[in-house]
């Protein structure tokens, strides 16, 4: 207890004098660790463009399991942080018990929602990124089949693979063979085992593979480009993993949540509130770079371009999971 008292302690920064308002400003990661190469690092990237951008540094932690989160926000309150981010949906229970604690304290959490008048629930619209990316994989299938590796079994991750069925097989995949790699949090870390699942998956003929798993899916990329297939990254840009084995990643902008909280606090301006992004928010999006291009065709770009203004013009509905815990497609 004491030696984790001590780490929350050494957490803090030296702050620089914040530009607008007094702030000082924290974030606290999910299980999986700040550098997973997906979901905490894309906070982290919000965090830190904030300090470059104002000097205003924050404080950080890195719970190593689910018993820690009480402690670690209560004190972060205690001593003062404000605003508060959590990166991570497994945050709210914690928050609702003590954001009414603290009423002057400005909360965000990324990807639950807490009904409270402190606290601003940042939630996306994974489906419809994740129904672009399902539109390039349908395209760039030879076999037609593609794979999908969740983390953690959750309605959240499901909203990730209903939205890319309803994009790959629009597209003229015939199958999406799907898996998950638990149903604890642990899900989220076990690279081994995704690289595992998605040899499964190339083995019964899958050529792209989807991964939604936090830092497992680093294990999920690694297997598909030594097979000699693609594989399709999440939340942060992931295409430099594997250059060249990548199709896309489906970026979800939890760096531009992060990076709002800390400067709407500093500018007065935070909101509290459910703020819901999806393609028409550019909350989500499908990642070209140096590292895919020569892997995307004119009529891959073509189509997807096309299907992401569908979208946002409401022509095409991508159907949300969480609405029915069911996906039609």
């Amino acid at each position: 207890m004491k030696r984790f008292i001590f780490g929350l302690l050494a957490a803090t920064v030296v702050a620089a004098p914040a530009f607008a308002a007094d702030i000082e400003p924290a974030l606290l990661f999910d299980l999986g660790g700040k550098f997973d190469k997906s979901f905490n690092e894309a906070s982290y990237e919000g965090a830190e463009k904030f300090k470059k951008e104002t000097g205003t540094s924050y404080r950080e932690f890195e719970i190593s399991n689910d018993a820690q989160r009480e402690q670690a926000l209560r004190k972060f309150a205690e001593d003062g942080n404000n605003p508060i981010v959590m990166a991570g949906f497994n945050w709210a229970a914690t928050l609702e018990k003590i954001a009414p604690e603290f009423p002057d304290t400005k909360f965000t959490l990324i990807d639950a929602v807490v009904e409270a008048p402190n606290v601003r629930s940042v939630v996306f619209k994974e489906g419809e990124g994740s129904y672009l990316v399902g539109v390039l994989a349908g395209q760039a299938s030879k076999s037609k089949k593609v794979g999908f590796v969740g983390g953690m079994d959750i309605p959240l991750i499901r909203k990730f693979a209903c939205g890319y069925v309803g994009g790959a097989k629009a597209a003229g995949a015939t199958e999406v063979i799907q898996n998950y790699t638990g149903d604890t949090p642990a899900a989220w870390n076990d690279p081994t085992k995704g690289g595992e699942i998605a040899k499964s998956q190339i083995d019964q003929g899958a050529d792209v593979v989807y991964a939604a798993a936090g830092g497992t899916g680093v294990g999920v990329m690694q297997a598909a480009a030594d097979a000699g297939k693609l594989g399709i990254g999440v939340d942060s840009n992931q295409n430099g993993l594997q250059p060249g084995k990548i199709l896309t990643s489906m970026v979800k902008r939890v760096d531009v949540a992060v990076y709002n909280a800390f400067k709407d606090a500093a500018d007065d301006k935070f909101t509290a509130g459910v703020n819901n992004l999806g393609l028409k928010e550019d909350g989500v999006a499908y990642a070209m770079d140096d590292n895919n291009k020569a892997l995307v065709t004119p009529e891959m770009q073509a189509a997807v371009d096309k299907a992401k203004a569908d979208i946002i013009a409401g022509t095409i509905s991508v159907h949300d999971y969480m609405s029915d815990n069911a996906c039609p497609y």
